[in-house]
C-alpha cells in the first residue's frame, strides 16, 4: 500500500500551466510525472502504476493471441542499420563511443528481431510466429509536442511476425485488429476510436492502418465517411477531394483525433536483407513475409488522460486507475484503517491510505487529493463511522456512501 505521511510525491494545490492540454497539466499536479528535459519525462510511483496497468492489459491479449514476448536492447550495432540503408535517418539517434564508432539508440527494432528470429526460424513449419516487447524507444523527433504526446524517448509495445504467404499474414493481420480493439475496449476508449487508413511511409508501399481516438487536440485530422464510418488519415486525403477507400463515398465528417497505434504490412523489406528464408512443404525456398504491430504505451496513457478528463479531474478507467480504493483516515483511527488496507491488498486490491495527520490535512483535503488521484472507491475511518461498527464505502464523486462493518 502507499501510505501518503511517507509519500515522497506530493499534490499541489494548482495545476501548473505548462501545457497546451488540460490532461498533463494534472498529471504535474497529482504528481504522476516530472520533466526531466524537453520532450523527456520521469514517471513517479503513481504515473508508473498506470503505465504498468496499461502494459497488463497488452501483455494479456497478446499473450491470448499467441505471442510471445521477449526484450531486445535499447542500443543496436551500425552495422545491422547499414544492412537496410537506414542508418542516415535524421529522426535517429547516433550514438558515438570512445572507439569513433557509432550505436544507434534504437527507434524501433526490425534491425535486431529479423537476425534474431532468423537463428530459430529454419522450416515452414515454424510459421507463423510472433513475438513482441514492451520497451523504451528513442527518436529525435521534429514534431515533438504535447509532453508525452510525442516525444523523444518513449514507451512502446512493438510486435513483429513471420508469415510463409501473404494469405497466412493477412489471417493474422486481420486477427490483430481484432486484438487492438478488445485492448482498447478494455481501455474505455474504443466507442470513439476508429480503425484509420494511412501511409505506410518507409514500412511499406501499401496502406498502413492506425486506430486514431478522437480529441480535440489531437496531432492528426481523419476524414471519417459518412456512409461506411471508414475513417481516412488527412496526409492520405488529395486536395482535390475526399473519396472513401472502402465504398466510393465522397462525403466524409472530419476531425482530430490522436494516434494510439498502427500497424504495417512489411512485405519482405527487412527479411531480404538478412536473408531469412525458409524452405516450403515443396522445398521450394522463399523470403519470409513479415509485419509490424505497434502501440504507443505512453502515449496511450496521456491520451487516456486526455480523453477522460473533465470538471479539472481525471476520470481514469477502472482498468488502469492509480489504486483500487483510497482510504481517507480521520481522527486517531490509524489501526483500523491500516488493518483494512492489508485486507484489500490481501484479495488484490492497490490502496493508499491517506494517514496523514495534523491541522492541515482535514477532510476537505484528503477527498480533493482523492478526486485528483483518482480512485474509484473512496473508504471514510472515523468516529463517526466506528461508532456504527463499520466504514463508510462510497464512488468517487457521490457525495453520500454506506456503511459497511469491518
Amino acid at each position: 500500500m502507499i501510505k501518503l505521511s511517507k509519500f515522497p510525491f506530493k499534490t499541489e494545490k494548482v495545476p501548473p500551466k505548462a501545457s497546451d492540454n488540460v490532461s498533463t497539466s494534472l498529471l504535474l499536479q497529482a504528481g504522476f510525472i516530472r520533466q526531466v528535459m524537453a520532450w523527456v519525462y520521469t514517471y513517479t510511483t503513481l504515473g508508473l502504476k498506470v503505465l504498468r496497468k496499461i502494459e497488463k492489459i497488452i501483455r494479456e491479449e497478446m499473450d491470448n493471441y499467441g505471442c510471445y514476448e521477449i526484450l531486445m536492447p535499447g542500443i543496436s550495432p551500425r552495422e545491422l542499420w547499414e544492412q537496410t540503408n537506414r542508418w542516415e535517418i535524421e529522426e535517429y539517434f547516433k550514438l558515438p563511443t570512445y572507439d569513433n564508432k557509432f550505436y544507434r539508440l534504437n527507434p524501433t527494432h526490425e534491425e535486431l528481431v529479423v537476425p534474431l528470429m532468423k537463428q530459430f526460424i529454419t522450416s515452414y513449419k515454424d510459421l507463423p510466429t510472433c513475438v513482441y516487447q514492451i520497451q523504451t524507444k528513442y527518436r529525435n523527433e521534429k514534431r515533438a509536442k504535447s509532453w508525452l504526446l510525442r516525444g523523444r524517448e518513449f514507451l512502446m509495445k512493438d510486435a513483429y511476425s513471420f508469415h510463409l504467404s501473404d494469405e497466412d499474414f493477412q489471417k493474422f493481420y486481420d486477427g490483430m485488429i481484432k486484438v487492438y480493439k478488445t485492448i482498447f475496449d478494455r481501455l474505455w476508449i474504443w466507442k470513439d476510436t476508429y480503425l484509420t487508413y494511412a501511409d505506410g511511409g518507409t514500412f511499406t508501399d501499401k496502406y498502413s492502418h492506425e486506430f486514431q481516438t478522437l480529441l480535440p487536440i489531437g496531432e492528426d485530422t481523419i476524414y471519417i465517411c459518412e456512409e461506411c464510418g471508414t475513417a481516412h488519415n488527412k496526409e492520405i486525403v488529395p486536395e482535390s477531394g475526399f473519396k472513401c477507400i472502402n465504398c466510393g463515398s465522397t462525403k466524409a465528417r472530419v476531425e482530430r483525433a490522436s494516434e494510439v497505434w498502427n500497424i504495417f504490412p512489411l512485405e519482405t523489406k527487412y527479411s531480404k536483407p538478412f536473408d531469412l528464408k525458409v524452405l516450403d512443404e515443396n522445398w521450394k525456398e522463399k523470403d519470409v513475409i513479415m509485419g509490424c504491430y505497434g502501440i504507443g504505451v505512453s502515449r496511450l496513457m496521456w491520451v487516456i488522460a486526455e480523453y477522460f478528463t473533465k470538471d479539472g479531474k481525471i476520470y481514469w478507467p477502472e482498468s488502469i486507475a492509480p489504486a483500487d480504493y483510497y482510504i481517507i483516515v480521520l481522527g486517531d483511527n490509524f489501526e483500523k484503517a491500516e488493518q483494512l488496507a492489508k485486507k484489500l491488498e490481501d484479495e488484490g486490491k492497490d490502496v493508499i491510505l491517506d494517514d496523514r495527520q495534523g491541522k492541515k490535512f482535514g477532510f476537505g483535503v484528503k477527498i480533493k487529493d482523492a478526486e485528483l488521484i483518482w480512485a474509484p472507491n473512496i473508504i471514510i475511518v472515523s468516529d463517526k463511522t466506528l461508532e456504527k461498527w463499520g466504514y463508510e464505502l462510497r464512488r468517487l464523486g457521490d457525495k453520500d456512501g454506506k456503511i459497511v462493518e469491518f
